[in-house]
């Protein structure tokens, strides 16, 4: 139901103020001249969270414009992780069922995967902008024969101002999904610091060349 999805997402919203709060037990595992990822065991299912912070070179919402989990929005052009994205049921205009399907990956260890997610933008007071997201079942998203189902358990970014630097942004993630399927955990522990550099690497060079 509607309002079980607007709980989700809120809960999801939730967790990411929490994480951005906590900055105990993160252990660094990758650092570009874009971004410093660090990871720790999640409390959410059998695998890990993963933290990434980097500043990109455009205003919040020139980056917000190209992060945004929206229905043609700019993520399929830039991030090579999302082959393609679809709003399911708008819940809300902040809240909504998406479908994200992403291609094969890893040298083709990773088959193309889907995951079925509940959306939530919203702005928080101090102007940053959150996109949070969490897994749920969607009777018009049956798991399709062609994808392994993926599940993402709270994730989300915040675009967040500096002050006095209009033309610059932080942009704080966290990653943490479940790939499904039956991948080693070596796979695992090693693609997604790669995949997150390459999200703040490709994103860097989007916001400096998309037209918004």
């Amino acid at each position: 139901a509607a309002m079980d999805y607007a709980e989700l997402a809120a809960a999801a919203a939730a967790k990411m103020e929490l994480y951005r709060r906590d900055p105990g037990g993160w252990r660094g595992c990758r650092r570009t001249s874009e971004v410093a990822v660090s990871w720790r065991p999640s409390a959410e299912f059998a695998g890990n969270v993963y933290r990434a912070e980097g500043i990109l070179p455009a205003s919040p919402q020139r980056v917000w414009e190209c992060i945004k989990p929206v229905a043609g929005g700019l993520r399929t052009k830039w991030d090579q992780n999302v082959k393609d994205f679809e709003v399911i049921e708008a819940v809300s205009d902040t809240v909504s069922v998406c479908r994200t399907t992403t291609p094969s990956a890893f040298m083709r260890i990773i088959s193309p995967r889907e995951f079925v997610d509940v959306v939530l933008m919203k702005q928080c007071e101090d102007g940053t902008m959150l996109s949070a997201a969490t897994n749920v079942e969607h009777p018009l998203c049956p798991p399709q024969p062609n994808f392994v189902r993926g599940f993402n358990y709270p994730c989300g970014c915040f675009c967040i101002l500096l002050p006095g630097e209009p033309d610059r942004t932080q942009l704080l993630s966290f990653f943490q999904t479940d790939l499904g399927g039956y991948l080693p955990q070596t796979v695992v522990d090693s693609f997604f610091p790669a995949s997150i550099a390459g999200f703040y690497s490709n994103l860097t060079k989007a916001v400096k060349t998309l037209k918004v």
